[in-house]
């Protein structure tokens, strides 16, 4: 059996030894990804709405669930402002559902610590039916059984949606974490 050098031993390990991930990754990656949640539904708009859900809520609450204790409570007034801006909704109107999800997850949260990916799914579903039907009066139209069943797909969307926006979230926090490489 041929024995390692330890010189070569310590190269081997030596470079994952205290190493740290870039601060800046660490910070911006959740925020940058919900963001650019917000602005994609924006490229596919049918005649009179959006085909697609609202991919930023749907990425907020995946941050939420895969990463608890990640981003305070006042997070979403901000990221729901954002999305107030280039979803063409009343301002206000994400801001003040965005900051509600935010509170009854932290309630789910603190009551339910031992939640599964299939209750995350049950509640991020009935957070995205909510804050579909909410938009849905908040942007001041008429609702008609018409109208309802021409927005219902963006509901039904959202829910099969999640599951893959979850596990798009959990590559983006490896990515967040990821440790930065030696520069010998």
């Amino acid at each position: 059996m041929e024995r390692l050098d330890p010189r070569a031993r310590s190269d081997i390990y030596g470079s994952r030894i205290n190493r740290a991930p870039y601060p800046w990754r660490v910070r911006l990656v959740p925020y940058a990804s919900i963001m650019t949640a917000s602005l994609l539904p924006v490229l596919l708009i049918a005649d009179t709405m959006p085909m697609l859900p609202s991919l930023g809520f749907l990425v907020l609450l995946a941050w939420r669930m895969v990463r608890p204790g990640l981003m305070p409570l006042w997070a979403g007034a901000p990221l729901g402002a954002f999305d107030d801006l280039v979803s063409g909704l009343p301002f206000g109107c994400a801001i003040f559902l965005w900051s509600l999800a935010m509170i009854a997850i932290e309630l789910i949260e603190t009551r339910f610590p031992w939640r599964g990916f299939w209750q995350d799914w049950f509640a991020a579903s009935v957070f995205a039916v909510i804050y579909w039907l909410a938009t849905l009066l908040f942007s001041g139209a008429s609702i008609t059984p018409e109208m309802v069943g021409v927005a219902a797909p963006q509901a039904l969307i959202a829910v099969l949606l999640y599951p893959i926006i979850t596990r798009m979230v959990a590559g983006l926090d490896r990515f967040r974490l990821a440790r930065a490489r030696k520069l010998d």
